[in-house]
């Protein structure tokens, strides 16, 4: 009887898990609050190098590698030298393309306060990293990559270039990334991306992009009502962010972003006071989710 005990505790331990793999909030806000300790990081700057070098750390520590996209941009105050990281996790289908989440790592200049962004963009910089640790234990169907895009913010206070309405300061990094897959053929390997924004907040409200693609929208706001993640909210408006240069190349893309319900956006009280592990918990839990069904209609064209 007891060699018969010991083969069933073998076959059992020898057992593939089949435990889905779930988005560790904790760990995800540990890293926040570690983004947040190094006070404002705008881009070019050594604090967004230090940012950076945590990021670096912790995705080799995951056992991936680390790819940088460098380049030096144009801004008001002149060429600023920026840094899109990303990192991939394979997939079991490869001639599919890939799926990518990201966000911004950077944050706006402020020169009235210090400004440490801990939702706008701690929050969605410590999400794509905690996404990065969890998809590595998942069975996923297309390889999925997890973008850290430098350059969202920029000098100026407001989306344009400084007194020039029209003329554009800001999304340096994606609009560099989107456009460089786009002249190299690449844009066509990218079938979904998903942008976190902002996803700090607590409490957290969620609403639809309107620019952002509608089946990706639907399978993300429907995973959130099969999970009971009532953060997502059915109501619409437009917001102008990193998507849009993915949009502008014809990536199919969503913006996971609380805008509008967030008063400390762009202010000195965007601090761990104002942000929560639940509220990146909801929208693990709701990407995870949705996960499935990107893959089927993917796979399925």
């Amino acid at each position: 009887m007891r060699t018969a005990a010991l083969a069933l505790v073998a076959v059992a331990l020898a057992a593939p898990q089949t435990t889905a793999p779930r988005f560790d909030s904790g760990r995800a806000y540990e890293d926040l609050r570690q983004m947040v300790a190094l006070g404002p990081r705008p881009a070019g700057s050594p604090a967004l190098e230090k940012a950076r070098d945590y990021i670096r750390k912790e995705l080799k520590a995951a056992g991936l590698a680390v790819h940088e996209q460098a380049f030096d941009a144009d801004t008001p105050s002149g060429k600023v030298h920026m840094i899109n990281l990303s990192a991939t996790v394979p997939g079991q289908t490869t001639n599919k393309g890939r799926i990518v989440i990201g966000g911004h790592y950077d944050t706006k200049v402020f020169h009235e306060f210090p400004f440490v962004g801990a939702s706008d963009a701690a929050s969605s910089a410590a999400f794509v990293l905690e996404m990065a640790r969890t998809l590595k234990s998942r069975k996923n169907e297309l390889p999925i990559e997890l973008l850290f895009l430098d350059g969202e913010e920029a000098v100026c206070k407001g989306w344009d270039d400084c007194n020039k309405p029209g003329n554009a300061d800001h999304t340096y990094g994606s609009r560099y990334y989107a456009q460089q897959a786009a002249r190299n053929d690449a844009g066509k390997d990218i079938r979904a991306f998903i942008l976190v924004d902002m996803i700090g907040a607590k409490p957290l409200v969620v609403h639809r992009e309107s620019y952002s693609t509608k089946w990706l929208t639907e399978a993300i706001w429907g995973a959130a009502r099969k999970t009971g993640h009532t953060e997502f909210k059915d109501d619409e408006f437009p917001v102008e962010d990193d998507h849009l240069e993915f949009l502008d190349v014809k990536i199919p893309s969503v913006d996971i972003i609380d805008l509008n319900d967030y008063p400390q956006w762009h202010t000195a009280q965007d601090d761990l006071s104002h942000v929560g592990a639940g509220s990146l918990q909801a929208v693990g839990d709701v990407v995870l989710a949705a996960l499935p069904a990107i893959e089927r209609h993917l796979t399925a064209q």
